[in-house]
């Protein structure tokens, strides 16, 4: 095994996920960084994909997007790191020239080259090392560990979904969908200020989570029988929201959730859709004009959203290590992909190859 380059877990297609030595990537460019990757979150796997199938058995992909590490080498243009540093990584490479990334909105950017996202042309972080420009690794301070560090791109991801519906003092959200995305959207939503912050799931063991995990919120636990017109009348009248919420942040992607999302905005409210689902659903369009609803879509993460992680972090204003409910070693990842997919804990980890702390 010590003469292997670059231990990584290969993804063929759906279930299908295989330990593989790959090259060891190494610098060619000034601003290159190569991280020693120590944790991975969990992401798909049943599907080989997103919308599209990304993953086939002639085109396999390194999987895992969020992830931590350490510095293990670097270009010469990089003077804000060096070797040893932990790092939290914003897995992707826009192109820094084209018309989204010179207008700021670089998660936009048509040659994004995202970790674990095409195959075979952007590898993920599931291996022993891993290379990024060094612009987009950001370092840990020294008393957030690295399993935290992880949690930088989920809260990443929360951080972009607030902003886009303008959360700020006194403001009311409901958030559809309590995993590790969703709660992450109520906890930073209280940060900018929500002062109603309610969760709506259909399994009460995340809703109960949540209720521990942030302070003062409300929880709705759906059910089959209710209309989505109904769901949204009670979940107003029961939280004290007038007319509607100001704010909706949908993170499951299911159209019921979608529909009742629309009806349970007051009359000018935000709404951003963070959760993927069907690429087509049913919408309640009439709703959303009546309305004159503020409907966003949201990718990813832009400039300053992984600012807000890292202060978040630094901070320890929302307690993300919460969230982690089992490591699993890096030779039984399927393990924990099977663990997510029965809804076994909040968020699992998987341990970078080799790593003991």
């Amino acid at each position: 095994m010590s003469s292997l380059q670059n231990p990584s877990i290969v993804l063929y297609g759906p279930g299908d996920a295989r330990f593989e030595d790959r090259p060891a990537p190494r610098i060619t460019d000034p601003m290159d960084a190569i991280i020693r990757i120590k944790y991975v979150g969990v992401h798909f796997w049943n599907h080989g994909g997103i919308a599209n199938k990304v993953v086939t058995p002639e085109h396999p992909l390194t999987i895992g997007h969020e992830a931590s590490g350490t510095i293990h080498a670097v270009g010469s243009g990089v003077t804000h790191l060096r070797p040893g540093d932990n790092v939290a990584i914003e897995p992707g490479r826009p192109c820094r020239a084209c018309v989204r990334c010179k207008e700021g909105n670089y998660n936009l950017c048509p040659d994004m080259a995202f970790a674990a996202c095409t195959a075979p042309k952007t590898h993920g972080c599931l291996s022993k090392y891993f290379k990024i420009p060094a612009d987009f690794c950001y370092k840990l301070p020294p008393d957030v560990h690295l399993i935290e560090g992880v949690l930088a791109e989920p809260l990443a991801v929360a951080a972009h979904a607030v902003r886009a519906v303008k959360i700020s003092y006194g403001s009311t959200l409901v958030v559809f969908g309590s995993g590790t995305i969703g709660l992450l959207c109520g906890a930073v939503a209280r940060l900018f200020g929500a002062k109603t912050v309610v969760l709506v799931d259909v399994q009460e063991s995340k809703l109960e989570f949540a209720r521990g995990f942030i302070h003062g919120v409300g929880t709705y636990l759906p059910k089959e029988t209710v209309s989505v017109e109904e769901h949204a009348a009670t979940i107003m009248e029961e939280f004290g929201l007038g007319l509607g919420a100001d704010a909706v942040i949908e993170a499951t992607g299911a159209e019921t959730c979608i529909q009742t999302g629309v009806r349970v905005l007051r009359p000018g409210g935000s709404y951003v859709q963070t959760g993927l689902g069907k690429p087509i659903v049913n919408f309640p369009i009439v709703a959303m004009s009546e309305k004159e609803i503020h409907m966003h879509g949201a990718f990813r993460y832009g400039p300053g959203d992984y600012r807000v992680a890292m202060n978040v972090l630094e901070a320890r204003s929302i307690p993300v290590r919460d969230l982690v409910s089992k490591t699993f070693e890096f030779e039984r990842a399927t393990e924990a992909w099977e663990a997510t997919k029965r809804g076994r804990g909040i968020k699992n980890m998987i341990r970078g190859y080799g790593y003991r702390e």
